[in-house]
């Protein structure tokens, strides 16, 4: 079972209610004493946010179960009812939308047609398809926590975009978040797609539960990136940039990448570069389905990039766990299933680690969601994360003069 300690502090509230939460979500359903002692909060204070929690519908009662000696013990659950969250994504050719409960499930889905666009004519697109979702499942819209978009790209505080998310005109210093929020009246979270990826994975994927891992990010447009989770925290940087592994050289003198540098990652291990070997031209303008059937036919294609993306890849990881030294490397993203199978497959084995005689109870490297539909749900789960997962930096403000002094 995992630990996690929350505190008695009373102006960390908010972060003891997401402390059980986080307990509930990951461990599966708990008395309230087996909550206290698992976060190291007093037995009153699980008490009175259960409490809270269930009247708010977040939580849920399970039938009372007898236990040898003293009262029945009632489990409390994750009510996947409790709140809702809605998660977009934007392509060049694809606008879409989902609607998720608590518990990560679809309860509706939404998508269109679109053609290169820019912001003037994308975020009409999104607020209606915002609304179309609201009509489309009956559910009490006062729990809608709000809406998450995963975008490629990087993104400033506020959701301004910092760079060209889809290569096209118009989205430099786009402030998505704001815009949207002016159109739809709800809250706006703006990812990029890896981050948004890696917490749909700790949510609801192979890594919930985990502390400590790195997302390898696949994108089906043809780059590779990264989010990270480390002792618990979601880790984006100091200037939010953490995670652009594609520009790490793994080739001196290698070839020319788009930064200016040569030999990076992206140049060798990235879908883009997978896509050249399988002669797929514009795979950005095809369908997902369609761009998944075109690589899965050509197995020569396939085995001629896995050559060259093997040992780069193999490279990465050993400087990730040696650099962050997470419990698991996840592997997955937005591109072709059969290109991330068959390089988690061809990448093994990989290089020894630094405690080689440590016994694991984790794999080095899993394969995390695939497809289509990885950011989308990475985006959706954006709101629910931010309303449910510890807020560590609660209690890690630095201590003001005046409190120092007393």
């Amino acid at each position: 079972m995992k630990t996690i300690s929350g505190t008695n502090l009373e102006q960390a509230k908010s972060h003891n209610r997401r402390v059980v939460i986080e307990a509930i979500r990951t461990n599966g359903p708990m008395s309230r004493a087996a909550i206290a002692r698992m976060t190291a909060l007093t037995t009153q204070t699980v008490s009175n946010i259960v409490e809270e929690l269930a009247r708010s519908h977040l939580l849920m009662p399970m039938e009372a179960q007898k236990i040898a000696r003293g009262q029945p013990i009632t489990p409390y659950m994750i009510n996947p009812a409790g709140a809702y969250s809605i998660g977009l994504e934007l392509g060049r050719q694809r606008a879409a939308g989902v609607l998720t409960d608590l518990s990560g499930t679809v309860c509706a889905r939404i998508e269109c047609h679109v053609d290169r666009p820019g912001p003037t004519e994308a975020m009409p697109v999104l607020a209606q398809i915002v609304r179309d979702l609201q009509e489309t499942f009956s559910f009490d819209r006062g729990r809608l926590l709000g809406v998450g978009i995963a975008l490629p790209g990087r993104y400033a505080d506020g959701g301004v975009t910092s760079l060209s998310p889809l290569n096209l005109p118009g989205w430099q210093d786009f402030p998505v978040a704001s815009e949207l929020e002016r159109l739809i009246d709800l809250p706006v979270l703006v990812e990029n797609d890896a981050t948004a990826a890696a917490i749909g994975e700790r949510l609801y994927g192979v890594a919930r539960g985990l502390g400590s891992f790195v997302y390898l990010f696949l994108a089906g447009d043809g780059g590779i990136g990264a989010g990270m989770f480390l002792d618990g925290h979601l880790y984006k940087g100091s200037r939010a940039n953490a995670g652009e592994i594609g520009h790490i050289i793994v080739e001196p003198h290698g070839r020319l990448c788009t930064c200016g540098k040569r030999g990076c990652l992206d140049r060798y291990v990235s879908p883009s570069v997978a896509y050249e070997c399988l002669g797929i031209e514009d795979a950005q303008e095809l369908d997902p389905d369609e761009l998944d059937a075109m690589v899965t036919a050509n197995s020569h294609g396939l085995q001629v990039w896995l050559e060259q993306a093997v040992q780069p890849l193999r490279q990465t990881i050993d400087f990730l766990e040696l650099a962050f030294d997470p419990q698991t490397i996840v592997l997955g993203g937005s591109a072709p299933t059969s290109l991330i199978i068959g390089l988690a497959e061809r990448v093994e084995p990989l290089h020894i680690p630094v405690n080689p005689t440590e016994k694991r109870t984790i794999p080095r490297l899993m394969i995390g969601a695939t497809g289509k539909d990885t950011a989308i749900l990475g985006a959706a789960a954006l709101p629910i994360f931010s309303e449910t997962n510890p807020q560590f930096d609660v209690l890690q403000k630095p201590l003001t003069h005046s409190a120092v002094m007393g």
